[in-house]
């Protein structure tokens, strides 16, 4: 796939309410089955401190608060948030992007880390759950390995079949000598930021970092090309 093609993403997600205290008592059963894991292997935590540390990650319990993107345009790589606190309006924008520029399988995909384990899934969860039809790049219900080639993980590349290994951005940035994309906060301080400070503008750079940094590491694995600082553009309109 050439990589002008290619839309590399990462999204940032948050608990859909602040509290565990502040979901119904329906939904707060529903916490307690959902992360009954959890609770059984840090017996010493309550449902709240769970929720406050893992509801963000399960699409039934968060909610997307920042999709950032970025994509090849000659030798420049263009880079976009979209971000707030209307999870609506951004899968809506995201969705539109999608279905104009890179809604053909056979000639656009995307790239992300972990992607094809939590973003992607995560976002057409969200997209369902909000009311939205997904474009059809996002179809992807019984198909089979061969059928969704237009989805590149880079953690994927990194195992070279070994399914059991996990490896994260920024180790695997590391291993290959790649700057990292840490700033000030890091993922497990999204929802605090959000919540309690509601800086969306840093949440949204520190989401566009970790985009960078993913075309980085494809980069590296797929040719050993670089990406250089000047030729990263920031699209704020």
């Amino acid at each position: 796939m050439e990589t002008r093609k290619i839309l590399f993403l990462d999204i940032e997600t948050v608990s859909s309410v602040a509290s565990f205290d502040q979901l119904s008592p329906e939904w707060q059963d529903l916490w307690i089955s959902k992360s009954r894991y959890y609770l059984n292997s840090e017996p010493q935590k309550s449902p709240s401190e769970i929720y406050q540390e893992k509801a963000a990650i399960f699409s039934e319990f968060g909610k997307i608060v920042c999709i950032s993107i970025g994509f090849f345009n000659d030798e420049d790589f263009r880079v976009k948030s979209f971000f707030g606190s209307e999870e609506l309006i951004i899968l809506k924008q995201f969705f539109e992007l999608v279905n104009n520029h890179f809604n053909h399988p056979e000639h656009a995909g995307f790239c992300g880390h972990n992607i094809k384990e939590f973003d992607i899934p995560y976002i057409c969860r969200r997209a369902i759950i909000n009311g939205l039809n997904l474009p059809t790049s996002f179809h992807l219900h019984n198909k089979k390995p061969w059928e969704i080639q237009h989805i590149v993980d880079t953690m994927e590349m990194w195992k070279f079949g070994d399914y059991k290994h996990f490896t994260s951005l920024d180790l695997l940035a590391s291993c290959l000598q790649l700057p990292t994309s840490k700033s000030d906060i890091s993922g497990k301080d999204v929802g605090r930021v959000y919540w309690e400070e509601n800086d969306l503008i840093r949440i949204s750079n520190y989401c566009m970092k970790d985009v960078i940094l993913t075309a980085r590491v494809f980069l590296k694995l797929k040719s050993g090309n670089r990406l250089d600082d000047e030729n990263i553009i920031f699209i704020k309109d």
